[in-house]
């Protein structure tokens, strides 16, 4: 609805601000009230994709099957993918420590995040169902590649991200020029280059209960909480964004580089003399596609299974082999 009135000249929540605006730009929305019309996309060609998510959503209320799982997973990525969550990530600390931040904006697209989110959970109940009752008898072993994933999605970012940007707070010039670490400290205040080089690799930890026992179980000392299974989903669907997100930035970041080295506005020695930064974007890379499999191996070793299942399996199977030993009756009784 509010797409629909932006697209039909209403502008009340609107922004066409990006991160590059200044203070006084993003407190006016830059301009938003003067624009007669929107460009497509911003405007009726988002109003035509909520109609399609309407009617995703419809499918998914008044049908179960593959068809509707698929079209619920599909809007998901649509809505996780626009939202941007790393942009978040950063956005929003920055505006906490009084960066010049685009609260219409970041709204906006918490509010795409949690649509993706409500569709993900959607897409997960319209899936093949499965046992009912989960087994009691612990959780499963996880195993070694899984373990080696998980702990390479916390490796990356601590010392890909976190270490150049800690020596770059710090005024340890490494691997930029004195005239690049003297615009960073001038544009980032010392708690923001804190949080900037603290905070992913604080949540880069989360990564390490994919493959521990305290991501299936909650630990004991936890209130209310201890010794109850950890819900899947509660795993699953926050490190499946994260990981999509860190891989289309990297992508994304990767397809720029290249781009500008192609049209030359980027030059190799200028690419070496900046190499720190350079090498940032393909560790957003190998950092979403370590956590893209440490989470798959999550979602393998937690599928559900029953006791139930698993016995009624076996006696169907012994059923059927002893239905090939006994004998076969006389086709002329």
């Amino acid at each position: 609805m509010i797409r629909l009135y932006w697209a039909a000249g209403g502008r009340w929540g609107y922004t066409a601000c990006d991160r590059r605006s200044d203070a006084e730009g993003i407190s006016t929305g830059c301009g938003a009230e003067h624009l007669a019309t929107l460009p497509f996309w911003p405007g009726w060609g988002a109003v035509a994709l909520s109609g399609v998510l309407v009617a995703v959503a419809m499918l998914a209320t008044l049908r179960r099957g593959r068809v509707a799982a698929v079209g619920a997973w599909g809007a998901c990525a649509a809505l996780v993918v626009l939202a941007f969550p790393l942009h978040l990530l950063f956005e929003i600390p920055a505006g906490v420590f009084g960066r010049p931040t685009d609260w219409r904006d970041i709204v906006s697209r918490l509010l795409l995040l949690g649509g993706g989110l409500l569709f993900a959970a959607a897409a997960v109940e319209l899936g093949p169902r499965r046992c009912a009752h989960p087994r009691a008898d612990g959780p499963p072993p996880v195993p070694a590649w899984v373990r080696r994933w998980a702990y390479t999605g916390v490796a990356v970012p601590m010392l890909g991200w976190t270490v150049p940007h800690g020596l770059w707070a710090l005024g340890v010039p490494f691997g930029i020029s004195a005239d690049e670490l003297l615009e960073i400290s001038r544009d980032i205040d010392p708690p923001l280059a804190a949080a900037i080089a603290v905070v992913p690799a604080l949540a880069s930890l989360l990564t390490l209960g994919l493959a521990h026992r305290w991501g299936q179980i909650f630990p004991r000392w936890m209130p209310w909480l201890g010794g109850r299974r950890v819900p899947r989903l509660l795993a699953l669907v926050p490190a499946g964004v994260v990981a999509v997100a860190l891989t289309c930035y990297g992508l994304i970041g990767i397809g720029v580089m290249t781009e500008t080295l192609v049209a030359g506005e980027l030059t190799w020695p200028q690419l070496r003399s900046g190499w720190a930064v350079a090498a940032t974007v393909p560790v957003f890379l190998a950092w979403g596609v370590a956590l893209g499999i440490a989470t798959l191996g999550y979602h393998l070793v937690t599928r559900p299974r029953c006791e139930i299942c698993e016995s009624s399996r076996g006696e169907r199977s012994a059923q059927g082999e002893s239905s090939l030993l006994a004998p076969k009756p006389d086709p002329g009784w």
